[in-house]
């Protein structure tokens, strides 16, 4: 499947296991993600986008987002959208 890069993982939380990342390009909702990087290879779909602690729909380039991940990725992971 064709994937577009979307934006690229700056923090990492545990305790919520969440990403926080800095997008390139609009994310929203329901989207179906690929993150990938020296260890991380993990895809999902976006099921709740958070930014500053307030639930979002949708996010554009430029907005930094919390998006829950059920495992570890790290700083420097690129993210991209998987198209069908």
């Amino acid at each position: 499947m064709p994937e577009e890069l979307v934006g690229t993982v700056t923090d990492f939380f545990a305790h919520p296991v969440v990403a926080g990342i800095e997008l390139t390009a609009t994310l929203k909702v329901g989207d179906k993600i690929h993150i990938k990087g020296h260890t991380s290879d993990l895809e999902l779909v976006i099921n709740s986008m958070q930014i500053d602690r307030v639930d979002v729909s949708q996010a554009k380039s430029g907005d930094s987002v919390g998006i829950k991940v059920s495992e570890r990725v790290r700083r420097g992971d690129k993210v991209y959208i998987v198209t069908d």
